[in-house]
């Protein structure tokens, strides 16, 4: 059974900087999309980021540049790194994953696994 757990989420000041880590267990597949979601309250789920099994990693606009996704194969580990963080970047953030290993604007094109989520709020 495949598991996602999510850590590292918290209250930073704009302009700081967090890492969050999603544990993936039981995946068992070769291939991969995995992926980081975000939804804020009263907004649509969006993708963040995502990395497929060739190592191709797409990001949503808005944070191209300051958000880096990144997985440590011998760790299990789907890592995003998120600096210069904003106000609008305050989401429930979510680990995904799927065996289908396409993805676009930062979203993998399927998703069959998630994470219960960690929440990251940005104030000023």
């Amino acid at each position: 059974q495949v598991q996602l757990v999510e850590s590292g989420g918290g209250s930073v000041q704009a302009g700081g900087s967090l890492r969050l880590s999603c544990a993936v267990s039981g995946y068992t597949y070769s291939t991969y999309c995995m992926g980081w979601f975000r939804q804020a309250p009263g907004k649509e789920r969006e993708g963040v980021a995502a990395i497929d099994s060739d190592g191709f990693t797409s990001y949503a606009d808005s944070v191209k540049g300051r958000f880096t996704i990144s997985k440590d194969n011998a760790k299990n580990t789907l890592y995003l790194q998120m600096n210069r963080l904003k106000i609008a970047d305050s989401a429930m953030y979510y680990c995904a994953a799927d065996d289908w290993p396409h993805s676009y604007g930062g979203s993998c094109l399927r998703t069959n696994y998630w994470g219960q989520g960690t929440r990251v709020t940005v104030s000023s």
